[in-house]
């Protein structure tokens, strides 16, 4: 089997991936008298390119609705929200892809892996998979997500999120499409659907600026879909931002759970305002400090990588990092079974030879993988 955009059409057909039950617009209350605060000055969206078409297998359970709890009082003039959004739990995957990158200890990428090289297992379980292909320096699709809100305009920070962006344009190569998705105040905008031209994704990030709470969880919990309108088969999501989530109203145990099934890497690069510490003090709330923990759990659950900086001007080297990952990543596939219970299963990855890092998802939620057993792809 051949999967697309340098790694060969067609791709396999899967069901979409455990995404959140949508919940009712939260109410936020009407502005007091007066002049009216500036608004997040984001580009008008371009029209959104058509995802690829997924199908449902017919044997797949659907999702039982889960209630709500009864929401709890709320002080006079604050917002009214629903409970967050939450993982489907007893939704399962059609076709699992698993993007994988091989280290050195240096950090540098190991190419030249063969299929026999290679023993993907699910919860200590050998694999059988059916695909297995290195990127070549594959062509990739971009979908980057900036935070616009307003600790985003202190100490430089929107600046080198920029130039972040402009390294990834100037370093792109052939077949590249990239996506701008910008969250601010409550809210994500498709600022510029999927295109070949990265000066459009450039062009759009200086327009934003900075305004309002953050709430990564919520908007990082909606990109796995909108990042597979990205026509390429080696896909990552690219999260620029300072990690201070003050307005999400998704929990970080709810969002680990539905970054569980996403098959797409993602490398969140957190930018810490000058002389930041790695620990609050006591007395200091969380809301003083970057998110560290909870990028570093999503870059791993998912086969990216966290990429930490104190200097705005040290993001576009780590967009280089990123790119020499995706353009010496590998890929392995395959069809759950379609029997036993649907849960969620971890994966490991052994690499024949010498021990050497390994970044790859951390598991998928379906049926029973196909076993390790004899024949083409069973027989190392």
């Amino acid at each position: 089997m051949k999967l697309g955009g340098g790694f060969s059409r067609p791709v396999p057909t899967r069901t979409p991936t455990p995404r959140p039950t949508p919940s009712p617009t939260a109410v936020r209350p009407a502005p007091p008298p007066g002049p009216s605060p500036p608004t997040a000055a984001l580009p008008a969206a371009l029209p959104a390119v058509p995802s690829p078409v997924a199908s449902v297998n017919a044997a797949t359970p659907v999702a039982r609705p889960r209630p709500s709890p009864a929401p709890a009082a709320r002080p006079p003039g604050s917002r009214v929200v629903s409970a967050p959004p939450r993982a489907a739990a007893d939704v399962s995957v059609g076709y699992v892809l698993v993007p994988f990158v091989v280290t050195d200890q240096k950090g540098r990428p190991v190419g030249n892996l063969r299929e026999k090289d290679v023993t993907l297992l699910a919860d200590g379980v050998p694999v059988a998979y059916d695909l297995f292909q290195g990127s070549a320096d594959a062509p990739v699709s971009y979908a980057v997500l900036l935070d616009g809100s307003g600790s985003m305009g202190l100490a430089g920070k929107m600046e080198g999120a920029r130039a972040a962006l402009e390294t990834l344009a100037a370093t792109s190569v052939p077949g590249d499409d990239f996506a701008l998705f910008v969250f601010a105040e409550g809210e994500v905008k498709d600022v510029v659907g999927f295109t070949e031209d990265a000066g459009k994704i450039v062009e759009a990030a200086r327009q934003v600026k900075p305004w309002g709470k953050t709430a990564f969880r919520d908007a990082l919990a909606r990109m796995p879909e909108r990042s597979l309108q990205g026509k390429n088969g080696s896909r990552a999501i690219i999260l620029l931002s300072d990690g201070i989530d003050n307005d999400s109203l998704i929990t970080e145990p709810e969002l680990a759970t539905l970054m569980e099934g996403v098959e797409i890497p993602v490398f969140p690069l957190g930018l810490r305002s000058p002389g930041a510490l790695m620990r609050p003090l006591p007395g200091m709330t969380v809301e003083w400090m970057l998110n560290i923990d909870v990028l570093s759990h999503i870059a791993r659950i998912t086969g990216g990588r966290m990429a930490l900086v104190d200097d705005p001007s040290q993001l576009p080297s780590r967009i280089l990092d990123i790119q020499k990952d995706l353009r010496s990543q590998y890929l392995i596939g395959f069809s759950p079974t379609g029997t036993g219970p649907v849960r969620y299963r971890r994966l490991t990855l052994r690499v024949a030879g010498p021990a050497r890092p390994v970044r790859v998802r951390a598991g998928y939620r379906g049926s029973d993988p196909p076993a390790h057993g004899p024949g083409r792809f069973g027989t190392k």
